[in-house]
Formats: C-alpha cells, sequence, structure tokens
C-alpha cells in the first residue's frame, strides 16, 4: 500500500553504493532533493536542513548534507527524529528566524542491525517480538507561507524509561512514552482524542500499538479506533504474523508519503504524528541498563 505513494522504490539494498552506510546516507540525501523538488523550490532557498539518524554520530545525515549548500542543524532522537526535526522546523519558522527549512531522517535495516543488535553474518534467529528496520528516508519542506497542509502544534515529550531491558521488544520500550506524550498533547491542547481523524505512532509495531491503546485507555482515554502504527501499515501487518517495521525511516516513508496524499488530497484533515525513539546504545545494553524512551507529537491540519 504505502510503496503505491512513494517517490522511488529500491530493487538494490546498496544503492549502487560500496556499504550499506553510504546506501543510507545516499536514500537520505535523495529525499532532501525530492522534498525540495517536491514543494516547487530550488536549493539555493532553502535556509536550514534539519536532519539525523541512527548511525554513530549521525552520519548518514552528515555526510548528506554536505551535499547541500545550506546550514545544517544535526539532531538525534532515534526513531522519534522525524517528529523532532518537524517539530523544531515549525518553531524556528513560527520565530520568524527561518523561512524555508527541510526536515529529513532515514534509516537501513541493515546498518541498524549491525549496530545496534548483531552481525549480519551471524544469521541469528529474530525473536518474535522483534521489528525490522525500515530501509528508507523521507524529507517535509516546511515554509512560512504556501499550501494547505500546516503545523498547527506540537508537543515535546520526556524521557520515560518502564525498566524494559529487551533490545529486541522495541514496542513494549516504546509504548510508555508514546502514552505519555499523547496523553499530555490531549491535556495541553484540551483536545479529545477523536479531534483527529489519525492519531499515528512511528514504530511501535503490532504489539507496541497494543500496548499503547492499553495504557491511553487506563487513563480514560480511547483511541481505539483512530490510532494507527506506521510500523504496521509499511509491512501491512497481518496480526500475529509479525511485528512490522521500526527504524527512523519508518515514519518518514510512511507520513511523508501514504499520509502526506491523504492530507493533500483532504482525505484527512487533522492528523497527530507522535514518532518514538529508544535511547539505547550497544555500550548501554552491553552494561545492563534499561531502555530509556521518547516520543514527541505534532499535530499537522489542513488549513
Amino acid at each position: 500500500m504505502v510503496g503505491n505513494y512513494v517517490d522511488k522504490t529500491l530493487t538494490d539494498d546498496t544503492f549502487g553504493e560500496s556499504s550499506y552506510e553510504k546506501a543510507e546516507c545516499k536514500m537520505l540525501s535523495y529525499a532532501i532533493s525530492r522534498a525540495i523538488e517536491n514543494a516547487g523550490e530550488k536549493e539555493e532557498n532553502v535556509d536550514l536542513l534539519i536532519s539525523g539518524d541512527l548511525l554513530n554520530q549521525i552520519i548518514s545525515a552528515s555526510f548528506a548534507a554536505r551535499d547541500f549548500d545550506f546550514p545544517f542543524l544535526g539532531v538525534y532522537s532515534a526513531c522519534s527524529t522525524l517528529s523532532e526535526s518537524l517539530a523544531l522546523a515549525a518553531m524556528l519558522v513560527d520565530a520568524g528566524y527561518y523561512k524555508k527549512i527541510v526536515a529529513a531522517t532515514g534509516s537501513h535495516f541493515s546498518s541498524a542491525e549491525r549496530q545496534y543488535r548483531y552481525p549480519l553474518e551471524l544469521g541469528n534467529t529474530r525473536p518474535p517480538q522483534s521489528q525490522w528496520t525500515v530501509t528508507g528516508a523521507g524529507g517535509a519542506f516546511i515554509a512560512n507561507e504556501g499550501g494547505r497542509v500546516a503545523i498547527t502544534s506540537a508537543t515535546l515529550g520526556k524521557v520515560v524509561d518502564f525498566g524494559i531491558t529487551d533490545v529486541n521488544n522495541m514496542g513494549a520500550a516504546m509504548a510508555p512514552a508514546a502514552a505519555d506524550t499523547i496523553l499530555n498533547h490531549l491535556r495541553d491542547t484540551g483536545r479529545s482524542a477523536d479531534y483527529y481523524d489519525l492519531i499515528i505512532t512511528g514504530d511501535l509495531g503490532a504489539l507496541g500499538s497494543r500496548i499503547v491503546k492499553d495504557l491511553i485507555w487506563e487513563m480514560g482515554v480511547d483511541i481505539q479506533n483512530n490510532h494507527v502504527d506506521c510500523g504496521e501499515i509499511i509491512y501491512n501487518v497481518i496480526e500475529d504474523e509479525f511485528q512490522g517495521g521500526s527504524g527512523a525511516g519508518c515514519s518518514a516513508v510512511v507520513f511523508n508519503s501514504y499520509i502526506f496524499d491523504k492530507l493533500r488530497r483532504g482525505q484527512l484533515t487533522r492528523v497527530l504524528l507522535c514518532a518514538t525513539g529508544a535511547l539505547l546504545s550497544t555500550v548501554s545494553s552491553g552494561q545492563g541498563e534499561s531502555i530509556p524512551c521518547i516520543a514527541h507529537a505534532v499535530s499537522i491540519e489542513v488549513v
């Protein structure tokens, strides 16, 4: 389903490069260029790029930024990097500091696996609670004028840690952070959950999606009918088949293609995007640390 809306589909996960990391960087650079092109703009008119990724020292974003002649703000929020970037871009534009900003992120299954879990050559069997890091990238163009789709508000999340230590169980680790941010957003704005056509989480997968709905239900808020997770959408998850997708590229691909197209066509009018991130590393996991997580929510509406 999502594949019908993306700008480019790869049949080679190296994208013609000599390593997965270089392929990830190339994908992100492509997404940045396409975001500018799809907005009908030129690179010389861009004031700022806000971008990050999952690799050490955000090398995909930093190396992609050298392909462009505009300022770069590197950010890291794990798989919630898209919503963080969108929120920051909206704030900077609304405050009048910049007029035109690109917010972009991406991920690659093979680069993430060998950085966060196991060398690919081991061929480890994946446990049933695990997700597949999405190989993809997406970018959004945020400007102070033009267009009918706007970022109207944002809620920055707090770091939440429920003591999960299983690096394969990202859905269970991140769901509490998503629930906390969504509830805070609704309280801060005075909105009910049904104000939104969709409340989208970034990459909780099937298990995490069920957990976040249960957690929010326990607090007296029902999102059963309008919640959907990008990790379920991107791989069209059938219940109990597998958990679905994750990674910074998960929400970046789903939102910037499928969801944005629905907004642009008026098929959706109010969407709350709440991407989630697990703030772990191999160092913290190796030392027995639990997994702190975060989620940032961005309200996107047709105006």
